[in-house]
This record gives C-alpha cells, structure tokens and sequence, in this order.
C-alpha cells in the first residue's frame, strides 16, 4: 500500500539500552457506574432533543474517558471546543437533510452530485476529524498535532477511489453478461460468479488498503512537541489479521448453519412423534409466542457467532498496532493483550448487553477499554518529567484550521 510519508519514520524503532528506560503503565481509573451516570443522562438528553443533544454527548463520553486514562501517571485531557462540535453536526444535518429532500422528490441528478461529492470529499473527511481528534487531545501541558498534508490525505486514499471503480465494473459486466437475467445460461452463471468473486476479493483489498494507509499516516504525521510517530509494521501485518477474522466468521457461520440443519431436521421428526392430548390443545396465542421466542434466539445466536470474528480482529489489531509504534526517539510501546480473554470478555458482553436491552452497554465499554488501554506499557528514553519538560519547550505553533476542526465526527457517545 501507500508508502509516501517520511521514508526514515518507516525504519525499525531504535532499541534503547535497558539502563536508559522507564517504564509505565497505562491505566484507567474509571468504573462503568461511574460512566453509565454519563451515558444515561446522555441518552435520556438525546431522548428529548430528538437528537440535537449529541454533541453535548460526545464531548461529556470524551471527557469521561480522557480524565480517566493515566499515561506515566499523568490523566489525558479532552480540549475540543463545543462551538466547533456543534457547527460540525449541524452542518451533518442539513447535508443529510438536503440529500432526504432531493432522493425523496425524485432529483436523481442531485442525488447522484451527492454520492459523487461525498466520495470526494471521504479523505477530507477523514483528515479534519483525525485533526479535531489530535488537536483536542492533551498530556502534561504538551498538545497532539495531526500535520499530514491534504496531498497526502489524498495519496493514502487511493483505495477508496479504487472501490468506486469495481462496483461499476462489476455492474457492467453483469449488465453485458447477463442482459436478461432470465434467460442466463451455464456459461453465463459461472462468469456472473466469477466477476462477483473478483469484485468481493478487489473490494476486501480496497478496504484493508485504505485502513492500512489511514492507521500508517495518522502514526507517522501525529507529532506532540517535536517528536514524530514512528511505524514499522507493513501491509500484510494487516492483510493477515483481516484473513484470519474473516476465516473465523465463515467458521461461526457455517456453525450457526448446521446448528439450524439440525434444528429443522429435529423439527420434522418431531412431526411425526406422538404427543399428550395437553400439547395439541395448545391455543393459537401460545404457538405465536413460541415462534417468536425461536427467531428471538435464532436472532441471538446470528450475533453471538459473529462476535468471536470481530473481537479477535478489534484485539488483533490493536496488539501488533502498540507492538509497531513509537514516538520519536523518545518512548516506545509494548501490548500484552490475551486474544483468548478478550473474545470471550466480548461475548458476556455481547450478551449481558443484549438481555439488559441494551443498559449494560457502560459496563461492556468500560470493561473492554480498561482491558485494552492496561494491557499497554510505555517505555521512555530518561525521565518523563525531564522528557515531557523538554518537548514542551519544542512545542510548535497552533496549526488551528477553522473548517478542519468544525468536522469532529470521531467522538461518539
């Protein structure tokens, strides 16, 4: 994938010698009562507004969460200005509200101006809110800097214009293939397969791309004082662990496959069982609420065998991104995350959260959070108070850009 920035912050990080390292240890004091209180009142503030709350939301789940990480003892702060959060969302409505007015009067030529706007403007997107999000952040007084230019935004999204051109590609040649699907013969079918199997395995590739470059540069040109990120890890490092996921996924879902084979072949022999007289009489009401209660589980088991796939793609990533990065010469990282603890972390989560109806979701985030941001120790070249006292006094200017800022969408609530 796309290699422009800085060809030296590429290299192997530097192995300093044992005696020169200090060692920390990232931790969260947070609990999840204490953020369920934000993420309740949140919710019910949301509830009311209709919505125009949300940047109230983000901006208290973001404070929550950066005063409550300790890094070298020190807690994060979150500095974003409310003004610009809320300017970045009501923009974000009218725009969705223009498009709604033009899809649903028929304006196919604005719709299409639309979708054609927003795959140019994706990598401006992305760049303003990764600025918002490193600029809002602070530590000991030092502020994070995201100063990758727009040319290399654009460089790094060359997948995502990629994308765009398969799909119509793929549409065409289905067009040409098969002008009438009704009518398709042997031939026919297999070349649709194959142009569909093309087009998936171009558009995985397009995707972990585009997340390669965007991880890669956000690394690279995030800087606090004077001082760099550094990365080493390479493309297939990702490729690997999105394989990996995706075999997982197939695996649960060729699971949940034959566990419903074996259900519905249980079913028909069931039929044909003898039953006590009390069961037949069973009213109407009851069959209903038992057919619901199996799609509810059937619903339920769909969800729980795709959770182990994504939680190990959440803890893999994670693992070989603190293993890979640094910052300057001056500290490194070292990720201890257990992939086993953390799926099955992931499923009571998944679970708890989904019998609460979604209210222990609080508990779930701060758990998995905690887990992650602990399992990461800091290694510093000296002193931190001598390290963080020397790259504030290298502390460059304000890089303050009005429009970059207003966009902000990386902070949920």
């Amino acid at each position: 994938m796309n290699q422009n920035p800085s060809d030296d912050a590429a290299q192997p990080l530097r192995s300093f010698p044992p005696q020169d390292i200090d060692t920390y240890s990232l931790e969260f004091i947070g609990s999840g009562g204490g953020y369920f209180r934000v993420w309740i009142v949140n919710l019910l503030l949301q509830c009311m507004t209709l919505g125009i709350y949300t940047p109230w939301a983000r901006r208290r789940t973001a404070q929550y969460f950066y005063n409550h990480t300790l890094v070298a003892g020190s807690p994060l702060e979150f500095t974003g200005s409310l003004r610009k959060m809320v300017l970045g969302f009501v923009l974000l409505i009218l725009l969705y509200l223009t498009y709604g007015i033009a899809s649903s009067t028929g304006q196919a030529l604005v719709v299409l101006l639309f979708f054609l706007a927003g795959a140019a403007l994706a990598p401006f997107i992305w760049g303003t809110a990764m600025r918002f999000r490193l600029n809002a952040t602070r530590w000991r007084g030092l502020r994070w800097q995201f100063v990758a230019s727009w040319r290399e935004v654009y460089l790094a999204s060359w997948p995502l214009f990629v994308l765009p051109l398969v799909c119509w590609s793929v549409v065409a040649g289905l067009l040409v293939l098969s002008p009438d699907l009704s009518e398709t013969n042997i031939t026919s079918t297999s070349a649709i397969r194959g142009l569909l199997g093309l087009g998936l395995v171009v558009a995985a590739l397009c995707y972990t791309g585009t997340d390669y470059n965007y991880k890669r540069l956000l690394v690279l040109r995030a800087q606090l004082g004077a001082e760099r990120g550094r990365w080493k890890l390479g493309y297939m490092d990702f490729a690997k662990v999105w394989l990996v996921a995706a075999a997982m996924l197939v695996l649960g879902l060729v699971s949940l496959l034959v566990l419903l084979v074996s259900l519905a072949l249980f079913s028909e022999r069931a039929k044909t069982m003898e039953w006590p007289r009390s069961l037949e009489s069973l009213s109407p009401g009851w069959s209903a609420a038992a057919t619901m209660l199996f799609v509810g589980i059937s619903i339920l088991v769909m969800i729980l065998a795709t959770v182990p796939a994504r939680a190990y793609r959440d803890a893999r990533m994670f693992q070989i991104m603190w293993n890979n990065i640094g910052l300057g010469q001056v500290a490194r990282f070292q990720c201890r995350l257990s992939m086993v603890r953390y799926i099955l972390l992931r499923i009571k989560n998944t679970l708890l959260t989904l019998l609460t109806l979604g209210l222990y979701r609080p508990f779930a985030r701060v758990s998995e959070y905690r887990m992650k941001l602990e399992s990461v120790s800091m290694h510093v070249q000296g002193h931190v108070e001598q390290v963080a006292d020397a790259m504030l006094r290298q502390q460059p200017g304000g890089l303050g850009d009005a429009l970059a800022d207003a966009a902000g969408l990386e902070l949920f609530g």
